[in-house]
């Protein structure tokens, strides 16, 4: 008599039993590895688990653990698989070995119960492990091992490997759907004798017999996915499309066993054998299209380079990415891809930046320059010195965000989950009804039509209408430089109502600029300009004293004079003084100098014309600082200084009032400046003179109203309001504080990608509802007809699958909503 293993389920040999006792019993192992396992289940509590694991299931013996657990302990190695470094950490560990509900169960209950552990999380989809720990208590490694004693195999998250499992998994669902197609190849010929006169012959039961040769092991093999995930389904009452696949295939093999044994009636092997092989084309479709339709992430993966070339004093190596550290230097040489984010030391040229900041144009960089990952050296030889590596840099970033988002959740899609459940057991129900109605007439016929309702009731694309679009909508989001965190923020975003900017840094550059330049001879306002000698000898030495301040306004001169080619050779400055809201002043050559606002010159003595006065005063009320020069004891110059508006901003903001959107400009500066700019934007609601701190009560004041608020800032200073918002939205380039602050994060510092990210999140939530009404109306469609005996089981699961590769085609078409005029028309 075969004795199995009391762990693993697998046939014991005689010279290989291994014998233990186990609560209270003498219990037979095929290894010592399944032995140890089965104790230390015990030992935890977690017996429970023999109980959870459905009938019929091999576990297999525990996988090997990995070599070298200890390694995983060193900060310098888990700093490619862990976010942060801190006290409690977080990793995802990829595990082998799970294979239905209860592995998930055991695995949680067997980390949550070790000190340290802070959260243990399992993806069964995914074959993935999310785990939180106080890395002062408990080690990665025995975290590791504690998931090896109770028979699975844990190591970090690698993308590649995820890769490799993913393709490993279709290979062999290609390999059941290819034994199932011999089966039917064959079944075939069979069904074209018994139809061709063979049924009333006397090789009528050798037929039906090989028949039931070819489909039983077909059911077994090809069949195995849809039983285990019915049973999966039961145990944790959360029944999916695999119970009722599983029951009509289960009915009308019976059916035939019994016809095969009794000689009454028609036999329908070929059936089973069909539907079978069609469902599993139809779920191998799936597989490929939604890793086509999410690609975006391995898109990103690719623009990672594996190699980078290491420069050590007057040598140069080509060295594996992983082994780079920061500080060191690395040389990219035109048209290479950059493999670290840095700082360019020497060289210089052309970077294309496209899959950062979605912007197609090249980007002159020079010393001094950082550069980002996977972004491409166009021209130019750069020497960089190393900031940040793989999950470090602005790359790494991305690719953890997007998977973050196509992992997630939106509210809508947990509403589908719920209702799925019921959609199964009301499918079921439909069958026995028509069971019932057609067995008056025809015990065959009522077996086939409610077979047919069994297989052609598709809560699968029901199911995956949200995941498909959020994961098609993160991964488009990032390639063209919209980092959207979570799938909830698509919908809450195409809810938004109210829309509020940060002055400085979002509507306008946050860059000071002179506009307006006045003085003897010159009225200059924004002209060209050029090497113009006037006014090189109206503000050289304003420029040259200007060169000891650091106020921003101060450098914004020196820079744009520098630019211009106003500015002249270094004159010696005999004396220096600034006075903080004031301006500057000092001697210059022996000549007193003096720039600042008109109360500095009026304390200073100087008189000024009434003329620059006024011109001075017009220039404030338009939201432009007035900056006076003065030489010798008078003013003799006025400089106009202004934060300019961000290109694109006027537009994007009548965009967002064409959609209704109330809008406010919310600013720490002086209430004219920042009215001043609103009225240039065509008018806006303005909260001016409002601190930092302060920003997060506006907001919150904002939202007792009623209406749901969005706000848009530089994600530094405006953190607290990004947090507070029910959209945070950060400009810039995906810093630290703005991912970590907001929910949205534009990687480029164009103002229209925020209308992108609104027209992505509609786009989203409208194809979601169409997805759910292509769900719908199949099934309004179908089920009646397959109820009345209209449709055969093989036509039910040729149509089945259509449903959800429609759901995965109209998902995919949300990519279509940043191309060329379709992206201008649809804004």
């Amino acid at each position: 008599m075969d004795v199995e293993c009391f762990h693993c389920g697998l046939k014991v040999e005689e010279d290989g039993e291994v014998r233990a006792e186990v609560d209270g019993a003498e219990r037979t192992f095929c290894c010592i590895g399944c032995r140890s396992v089965c104790e230390a289940i015990h030992a935890a509590g977690l017996e429970g688990f023999y109980q959870r694991t459905p009938d019929g299931t091999l576990l297999a013996p525990p996988p090997d653990l990995p070599s070298g657990l200890e390694l995983y302990d060193m900060d310098e190695v888990q700093e490619e698989f862990v976010a942060s470094l801190g006290d409690e950490r977080e990793v995802h560990l990829l595990v082998e070995g799970i294979h239905c509900a209860a592995c998930v169960w055991l695995i949680e209950n067997a980390l949550r119960g070790l000190p340290g552990v802070i959260e243990a999380r399992v993806n069964l989809t995914g074959k993935k492990l999310l785990v939180k720990w106080d890395n002062g208590r408990v080690s990665l490694s025995r975290i590791i091992a504690r998931v090896g004693s109770v028979g699975y195999k844990a190591v970090p998250f690698d993308p590649e490997s995820a890769e490799g499992v993913m393709q490993r998994a279709n290979r062999e669902l290609l390999y059941r759907m290819g034994f199932a197609a011999f089966a039917m190849m064959n079944l075939l010929w069979i069904s074209i004798a018994l139809y061709t006169g063979a049924n009333e012959g006397e090789y009528r039961n050798l037929f039906h017999w090989i028949g039931f040769a070819l489909a039983t092991p077909t059911l077994i093999y090809s069949g195995a996915p849809f039983y285990r995930g019915a049973w999966s389904g039961l145990r944790n009452m959360r029944p999916g499309m695999d119970l009722p696949i599983a029951i009509g295939a289960s009915i009308t093999y019976l059916y035939s066993l019994y016809v095969t044994v009794t000689g009454v009636g028609e036999v329908y092997w070929d059936t089973v054998v069909n539907f079978l092989f069609v469902i599993l084309v139809g779920r191998y479709l799936e597989a490929i299209s939604k890793r086509q339709a999410v690609a975006s992430t391995q898109r990103l993966l690719d623009l990672q380079p594996k190699v980078a070339t290491r420069v050590e004093g007057d040598t140069e190596k080509v060295a594996p990415i992983r082994s780079i550290k920061k500080g060191e230097q690395v040389l990219v040489r035109p048209g290479e891809r950059i493999p670290v984010d840095g700082v360019i030391l020497q060289g210089g040229g052309e970077v294309n930046e496209a899959m950062l900041t979605g912007e197609s144009r090249p980007v002159v960089k020079a010393p001094g320059d950082s550069v980002a990952a996977g972004t491409m050296n166009s021209h130019g030889m750069l020497r960089i010195e190393v900031t940040g590596v793989l999950k470090e840099s602005a790359l790494g970033r991305i690719i953890r965000l997007v998977e973050d988002a196509q992992a997630s959740k939106a509210p809508i899609q947990c509403i589908a989950d719920r209702i799925v459940p019921w959609f199964v057991s009301i499918t079921i129900l439909l069958a026995i009804l028509t069971f019932i109605w057609w067995m008056q007439e025809d015990f065959a016929k009522a077996l086939m039509a409610a077979t047919a309702v069994l297989i052609i009731t598709c809560p699968c694309a029901f199911g995956m209408a949200t995941p498909m679009s959020i994961a098609v909508a993160s991964g488009l989001g990032a390639r063209y430089g919209v980092l959207v965190k979570n799938g909830a923020v698509l919908e809450t975003l195409s809810d938004i109502g109210h829309v509020v900017f940060d002055k400085t840094g979002t509507l306008t550059e946050g860059k000071m600029t002179p506009t307006v330049i006045r003085g003897d001879g010159v009225d200059w306002r924004g002209g060209e300009g050029g090497d113009d000698p006037r006014i090189s000898a109206l503000l050289a030495d304003a420029i040259a004293l200007e060169r000891y301040s650091e106020h921003p306004i101060g450098r914004a001169l020196v820079e744009f004079a520098d630019q211009r080619g106003w500015s002249r050779p270094r004159q010696r400055i005999e004396a220096f003084e600034y006075r903080p809201g004031f301006g500057v002043f000092g001697r210059v050559g022996g000549r007193e100098i003096a720039v600042g606002t008109a109360a500095w010159m009026e304390q200073l003595g100087y008189p000024a014309s009434e003329a620059l006065m006024d011109e001075g005063e017009a220039l404030s009320r338009k939201g432009v600082t007035p900056l006076f020069c003065a030489s010798e004891g008078r003013v003799v110059a006025l400089v106009g200084v202004e934060d300019r508006i961000r290109d694109g901003a006027p537009e994007l903001l009548e965009r967002l009032r064409a959609r209704g959107m109330r809008l406010t400009l919310l600013s720490g500066d002086r209430r004219a400046v920042a009215e001043a700019i609103a009225e240039r934007l065509g008018g806006m609601e303005v909260i001016a003179e409002v601190l930092p701190e302060e920003k997060d009560r506006v907001i919150g004041e904002l939202q007792a109203g009623g209406c749901k608020v969005a706000m848009v800032g530089d994600g530094v200073n405006d953190a607290p309001a990004l947090v507070r918002a029910d959209v945070g939205i950060a400009m810039g380039g995906g810093t630290d504080v703005s991912i970590a602050s907001a929910d949205v994060v534009l990687m480029s510092g164009e103002l229209e990608k925020v209308h992108l990210g609104i027209a992505l999140s509609a786009r989203t939530l409208r194809t979601i509802r169409q997805n759910i009404g292509i769900s719908i109306t199949y099934n309004l469609i179908m089920v009646p007809l397959a109820m009345m005996a209209l449709i055969t089981p093989l036509v039910a699961a040729v149509s089945m699958p259509i449903s959800s590769l429609a759901v995965i085609a109209n998902a995919a078409r949300i990519r279509t909503l940043f191309r060329g005029s379709e992206r201008r028309a649809n804004f």
